[in-house]
């Protein structure tokens, strides 16, 4: 297996030059496109998951097949995919670089930490718009959080961390506590915890609603920094109510989250498309000045002001 530093050159053609993020399965490098001559991000994994041969096996299978799936999605809201490699010797996926911020991040640049509703739905509608392109492809995120939501600065929406990492770790659909961080499950629907039945894309509509009450609240839905206790939540606890907790969103959308966060995915809406219909009625009016100015602000507090739609339209 291949060790991966700064200078690595990647099939011949992509030049690792700098860490943006490390986890406890691979790391995102920020990397450079020799031949093509423009920035892209690489995943790496890490060595020790293709260790033992049985697991590798499936997994660089799993892996081919996701890749490919992933590369046709094409769509505004995702990340696409450059390249892939599924050999022992080098396993990576090479993707667009996102210029901009990460919704994490932008929690903190927010007065009282939270978002104003059209802000907040502008966010859920665009991660809508990319799920639903996603789910017809047959692809399930499985661990939406803020981390992986990236702001770019014309406010265009985009869902990182489709694929690598995920599927080297999937040979059982249940997620174990075993090195999990609060972090890593903050938005983890009952389903993923549990392994109880096959996941669909009403899992990734679960951390939709996680993420909307974290936006609206400036709080994250169960608050604790324990892991296991988390997943119990998560697992057996009702949400708590945007109301109770002193916050004026409409009744409609209040509604809407607490059928996103049901803890059985037949309670919940059905598909991306749906939660992007129910959320329009909050989405901030279009500006038509904003077309006939020559650029767009440099500001990633912004949200694009008119979300791309769904898959199917």
């Amino acid at each position: 297996m291949q060790k991966f530093t700064p200078g690595t050159v990647l099939l011949d053609r992509y030049q690792l030059t700098s860490v943006l993020g490390r986890g406890l399965m691979g790391h995102v490098w920020q990397g450079r496109d020799m031949r093509l001559e423009r920035p892209v991000a690489v995943k790496t994994v890490a060595a020790d998951l293709l260790a033992v041969p049985q697991s590798r096996e499936e997994a660089l299978r799993r892996f081919q097949r996701e890749a490919k799936a992933a590369a046709r999605l094409g769509h505004p809201n995702t990340t696409t995919v450059f390249d892939a490699s599924i050999t022992d010797g080098t396993c990576c996926l090479v993707m667009e670089l996102i210029e901009g911020t990460t919704l994490e991040f932008l929690f903190d640049q927010q007065d009282g930490g939270r978002f104003d509703v059209p802000t907040a739905t502008a966010v859920a509608a665009q991660l809508c718009a990319g799920l639903s392109a996603a789910h017809a492809a047959g692809l399930v995120h499985r661990d939406l959080k803020t981390q992986n939501v990236m702001v770019r600065g014309d406010g265009v929406v985009k869902i990182l961390d489709f694929g690598l990492v995920k599927v080297l770790s999937d040979t059982d659909p249940r997620l174990t506590m075993t090195g999990e961080s609060v972090g890593n499950i903050v938005c983890a629907s009952p389903e993923l915890l549990s392994g109880h039945g096959r996941l669909d894309g009403r899992s990734d509509l679960y951390a939709i609603g996680c993420l909307l009450h974290h936006m609206l609240t400036g709080e994250t839905l169960f608050a604790t920094d324990q892991p296991a206790l988390l997943a119990t939540h998560h697992l057996s606890s009702p949400p708590p109510l945007i109301a109770d907790l002193g916050v004026d969103v409409p009744r409609d959308l209040s509604e809407l989250i607490s059928a996103l966060l049901a803890k059985r995915p037949e309670d919940r809406p059905s598909s991306a498309a749906e939660v992007y219909a129910a959320l329009a009625p909050y989405l901030p009016v279009p500006d038509p000045r904003l077309a006939t100015r020559r650029g767009m602000p440099e500001d990633p507090r912004r949200p694009f002001l008119i979300p791309q739609g769904p898959i199917p339209v």
